[in-house]
């Protein structure tokens, strides 16, 4: 069976009991002013862990884990200082002062100056995450310049008026190049990690330097209409043995049909059907390795009308009938909550 991301993060924040979050700050030169400097702050009621290094002066990187449903965070506003962030598994979402909200899925890019975001609050509609966070202190690489840069007579001041000057939030899809970017960076070994990082972070700004703001192509929506899609999102979890359809969300919830179907996949990141269906499915994982509950009362618990009909679907995705899967897995029992027409 394929690994499932949520497993690998809950294996690495095993030990990271809920409600906290652990800054680990790797040895290396001090910067001025960067994201994890000066005034940081991290709250959760999940759990999670930042692993930062210092790779330039002026440039910090940070290899995050999240096991939560949101983080809110507080560090200083410097308009000078950009924040890119790459989502690798999971999705990311970040409502803006301005009223928008923002959602990057697997392989997406996300920048902004830190004023847009210095006391935020971070989603995960699919209860989990790992990224990476470059911050880049302009002032500071003005007087210390990168040396892909210097040595070819390139300038930094580019960058800043594209991504950081305007403070506004620009993301981008993924796509082969910044996959091949920033494939490499989560699985290096310890010894590797600094200089790879040095590598990794002058080709992405080399990379950067060839777009423009008009270049940002991710939907932003309303933050009312995302909040209105949680609300379904509660619904529609909280009560697995029932089968609403679209059109009945539509008129509950008062929103089109289409604006409907939309709205829900920038959030999380499939339609709705499919999505319901992988949540019964892990669900149904959850309540195989945790509950003595059997295999029947487990197919009704997560809205299938019959077993059958259950361990079909159940097989499909998983590679293994629900009573295997339980065999296998009872003894390390793992909660999953990834949450991947027209009932649902």
């Amino acid at each position: 069976m394929k690994e499932q991301p949520m497993i690998r993060v809950k294996s690495f924040l095993r030990d990271v009991p809920k409600g906290t979050m652990i800054l680990d700050l790797h040895p290396g030169q001090p910067s001025e002013t960067n994201l994890f400097t000066g005034e940081f702050q991290a709250q959760t009621d999940g759990s999670g862990k930042l692993e930062v290094y210092q790779v330039f002066p002026g440039i910090q990187l940070s290899l995050n884990t999240f096991l939560a449903d949101e983080v809110s965070f507080f560090h200083e506003s410097h308009p000078h200082i950009l924040e890119i962030t790459h989502c690798r598994t999971g999705r990311i979402g970040w409502n803006f002062k301005n009223g928008t909200s923002v959602y990057l899925g697997a392989g997406d890019l996300a920048l902004q100056n830190t004023g847009c975001c210095a006391a935020s609050v971070m989603t995960f509609p699919l209860g989990y995450c790992e990224s990476v966070t470059i911050s880049v202190n302009f002032t500071e690489l003005s007087r210390n310049p990168l040396p892909v840069f210097a040595e070819n007579g390139l300038d930094t001041d580019l960058l800043y008026r594209h991504f950081c000057l305007s403070g506004k939030s620009m993301s981008l899809p993924s796509s082969p190049d910044i996959d091949c970017i920033f494939r490499p960076v989560y699985q290096l070994p310890e010894q590797l990690r600094l200089p790879y990082f040095q590598l990794k972070v002058q080709e992405l700004l080399l990379y950067l330097s060839c777009l423009s703001p008009e270049d940002s192509a991710l939907t932003a929506f309303q933050s009312r209409q995302t909040a209105l899609m949680q609300q379904i999102h509660h619904q529609l979890t909280e009560h697995l043995d029932r089968r609403y359809t679209i059109e009945e969300l539509s008129r509950q919830y008062l929103i089109n049909t289409s604006s409907l179907k939309e709205i829900f996949k920038g959030v999380y990141g499939m339609p709705i059907a499919t999505y319901m269906k992988e949540y019964r499915i892990h669900k149904a994982m959850e309540l195989l390795t945790q509950t003595n509950d059997s295999i029947a009362e487990i197919a009704s618990a997560v809205g299938y009308e019959t077993q059958g009909k259950f361990a079909k679907s159940f097989k499909e995705f998983t590679g293994l009938t629900p009573s295997t899967y339980r065999k296998k897995y009872r003894e390390h029992p793992v909660s999953l909550h990834r949450q991947t027409d027209e009932t649902l």
